[in-house]
């Protein structure tokens, strides 16, 4: 899934060889109204008297990312197989330790994911695949007709996505980096994270790993051998490397091979999900006032929220609609 890529400079600089790239955008939207709904105060209601905290905490991010980065190619992918996932027909334990969204929350998925819509924004979502399995679909269709991509996640699972001149921005900390950039924060390759990431498993996702290999010894043992098959091929080696509790780790490994495989299954972000508007790279349409309007009153936006929408929206905002 990932590739092995050069340097990066920061958007913004002239002399950056993306400068004349197109760019698509990809957006993690699960992960920010999350963040918006433990982060918002409940006492925001909607017309029906149902909370909206986690919609107003969206739109301030998305408005925010909007103006930022003034997208002219865009997609926003929401998570619909909660439960429903290829991944949990495989494991059914994969993330069975997360407690089922509240249906006040599930609600509000609804609103943000019309949110988007009204604004002209593609938005994806799939009932046999994640989020991120939709993002990366999308960035190797983008990449097929010369577009990076830039993944707008902090989500370290998409690490792996990144190629030549694509980036990853976790918004809410204002930090962005390229493949080059994740050695740094992981220890690994771009290119090995779904390795690495069989090897030490994502407490996270449920995702067990080789029991007894912690993050340092999965970056030593990919460093070395430089992917999971190479190092489950000559695991006879492992014994003879400079490695705290080296014999111990061949055993770990050769006991729980299977294990491993079947964790990379889990941590390998899907690339090939058929997309709707993926003809058009995701390009941003005009938006639609009716349904922006109607969602206004739905979830009962104030002025100043309302004026920001219909901005974005390239629509004149009457106070008194």
């Amino acid at each position: 899934m990932a590739v092995r890529v050069g340097t990066l400079s920061h958007a913004g600089v002239a002399a950056s060889p993306r400068a004349a790239t197109p760019t698509l955008y990809l957006v993690d939207a699960s992960l920010y109204v999350f963040r918006a709904w433990h982060s918002m105060p409940d006492d925001f209601r909607g017309a029906d008297g149902s909370p909206t905290n986690a919609v107003h905490g969206f739109a301030r991010f998305l408005l925010e990312l909007l103006d930022r980065a003034r997208p002219q190619h865009i997609a926003v992918a929401f998570d619909e197989a909660l439960d429903s996932c290829f991944r949990n027909a495989i494991y059914p334990a994969y993330k069975a330790n997360r407690e089922p969204a509240p249906e006040a929350l599930k609600q509000q998925f609804v609103h943000c994911r019309e949110l988007c819509a009204a604004l002209g924004l593609s938005v994806l979502s799939h009932r046999e695949y994640e989020a991120d399995d939709l993002i990366g679909s999308a960035c190797m269709s983008a990449r097929a007709h010369r577009f990076r991509s830039v993944i707008v996640s902090a989500d370290k699972d998409l690490s792996q996505l990144l190629g030549d001149h694509d980036e990853q921005w976790d918004f809410a900390r204002g930090q962005r980096w390229g493949a080059d950039g994740v050695p740094a924060r992981h220890g690994v390759e771009a290119s090995q994270m779904a390795d690495y990431l069989a090897l030490t498993g994502d407490a996270v996702d449920n995702i067990p790993g080789v029991p007894g290999i912690g993050a340092k010894t999965a970056a030593a043992l990919l460093t070395h051998f430089g992917s999971l098959d190479a190092l489950l091929e000559r695991i006879d080696e492992v014994p003879y490397l400079r490695l705290r509790g080296a014999a111990a780790c061949a055993a770990r490994l050769r006991e729980h091979r299977d294990l491993a495989l079947l964790c990379r299954r889990l941590s390998t972000v899907a690339c090939d999900v058929a997309l709707g508007d993926a003809d058009t790279h995701f390009v941003r349409r005009s938006a639609a006032p009716a349904r922006l309007h109607a969602l206004c009153e739905r979830v009962r936006f104030g002025p100043l929220t309302r004026r920001r929408l219909y901005g974005a929206a390239g629509l004149e905002f009457n106070p008194g609609t």
